[in-house]
């Protein structure tokens, strides 16, 4: 039996990451929709035509898409799990017949991996955002970025045996080229977003409901949080906003994982 020591195994990661970045250096090209996640004016030269071969093609580029053929909108949930508010969120979803992306932080869900175990028995998708949510990631050296990028997906999947991580999304948005190949060599789709109501902030229900039921682009992306400090703003909005879209024939799905 041949094993493996973990710094060999980190030199084979680190040369599937650097093949990665090097498919980044080629091309510029813009988003499919406008970027309101944090990485619009960033140096990550995003390639719509870059991906890590695997079982599956993983773009490197940002999804900010619902995946379907166009009357879809993809709901994701940042910051948690929490044991007061994720329980919440998971009842309005329910209650509303829709799945969404959960956007967990590694050491969140270390601590209640049996709110991670309910959101994926729920049918729900599952994102790594990182280890604990350092906002100020993309400015750290490429080792710090993979340990709370490849760290923060460990901590989700031990809480949840054999639940697949799909996606990365980085804290704040703070994507980078790197970060980027790194998520995609590991077999997650970089996740960002298109409709932001920063319900985070509590801004009052009528603003965060105005914002996402505002003018949306297609097939967007909304961010919610369960995470975080106090989100009955959010459990609010999510009330009211749900049966809205169900009434105005959205179809809710998840963010787009390969090509667009």
């Amino acid at each position: 039996m041949v094993v493996t020591s973990s710094s060999a195994r980190r030199r084979l990661r680190s040369s599937a990451v650097a093949a990665a970045v090097l498919g980044l250096v080629a091309a510029v090209a813009a988003p499919a929709v406008a970027a309101t996640d944090g990485s619009s004016g960033r140096s990550s030269a995003a390639n719509p035509s870059g991906s890590v071969e695997g079982a599956t093609r993983i773009p490197l580029e940002i999804s900010r898409l619902a995946q379907g053929p166009g009357h879809d909108i993809a709901i994701t949930i940042d910051d948690g799990p929490d044991p007061r508010w994720t329980p919440q969120v998971l009842r309005v979803l329910r209650e509303n017949h829709v799945k969404a992306t959960f956007c967990m932080i590694g050491t969140r869900a270390q601590k209640y991996p049996d709110l991670v175990r309910a959101v994926a028995a729920d049918g729900h998708r599952l994102c790594d955002h990182s280890v604990d949510h350092d906002v100020t990631m993309d400015h750290k050296p490429v080792a710090y970025q993979e340990q709370q990028i490849l760290d923060g997906k460990a901590m989700i999947e031990k809480a949840a045996p054999g639940v697949a991580v799909n996606y990365y999304r980085a804290p704040g948005g703070a994507f980078t080229p790197d970060s980027r190949a790194i998520a995609a060599a590991n077999g997650m789709r970089p996740l960002g977003w298109s409709v932001d109501p920063k319900d985070w902030s509590r801004p009052g229900l009528p603003a965060i409901v105005s914002v996402v039921e505002g003018a949306l682009p297609q097939q967007p992306t909304v961010l919610f949080h369960d995470g975080g400090g106090d989100r009955s703003e959010t459990v609010a909005a999510l009330k009211q906003y749900l049966p809205w879209l169900t009434e105005r024939g959205y179809t809710t799905t998840f963010p787009a994982l390969t090509g667009r």
